[in-house]
């Protein structure tokens, strides 16, 4: 297994905007199979009420190199704030009521599908699961949501030996690519 390579392509303070383009970017893709993974950086415990609620059974882990609490030791994510927050594999649906328990908390919806379509005028064909993703960062400027931000990232994941496909897909939405491609956190 390896890691995608991820592309920003937008950058906007609209949250629907960010969800229109991710929208337009996944529709260029076989979603014949798509599903959506959450992740989001929880430090008070309000938030985790809010976001263990919308995503029952979600993963966690503590911030910090030094910090060792987790769901897999059988911890209590309220005695490890901060902590990320990680639930996969969940329905389309339930993007609307994950981002309404975010708020403001640095969070990412990640779609995944089959693969992107060919591009023959860069020379690609068909690309398939690793590396056929589509992320929105919301309220944070990064893919492990360190950086809090007000505006919101979506990012295009292709992979590495076909990092010239995400300035296509970007093209395809009238877009342009922002800053370089980067290894994405999964």
């Amino acid at each position: 297994m390896s890691n995608s390579y991820a592309q920003a392509v937008l950058r906007t303070t609209d949250l629907a905007d960010a969800l229109r383009v991710a929208g337009q970017l996944i529709d260029l893709g076989d979603t014949e199979q798509l599903e959506v993974d959450f992740e989001a950086r929880v430090s008070r415990t309000d938030e985790l009420q809010r976001l263990t609620g919308a995503m029952p059974d979600a993963d966690w882990w503590s911030c910090g190199a030094d910090r060792h609490g987790s769901s897999r030791n059988g911890d209590s994510p309220s005695e490890w704030l901060p902590i990320h927050l990680r639930r996969w594999c969940m329905a389309p649906e339930a993007v609307e009521s994950f981002l309404a328990a975010a708020g403001n908390v640095p969070a990412m919806v990640r779609w995944d599908f089959n693969g992107w379509p060919e591009a023959p005028e860069i020379g690609l064909g068909c690309g398939g699961t690793r590396g056929a993703y589509v992320t929105v960062c919301v309220n944070a400027r990064d893919l492990y949501l360190e950086e809090p931000a007000t505006d919101h990232t979506v990012y295009v994941h292709v992979k590495q030996v076909e990092a010239h496909r995400a300035a296509w897909l970007a093209a395809q939405g009238g877009l342009p690519v922002i800053g370089e491609l980067q290894m994405a956190p999964l």
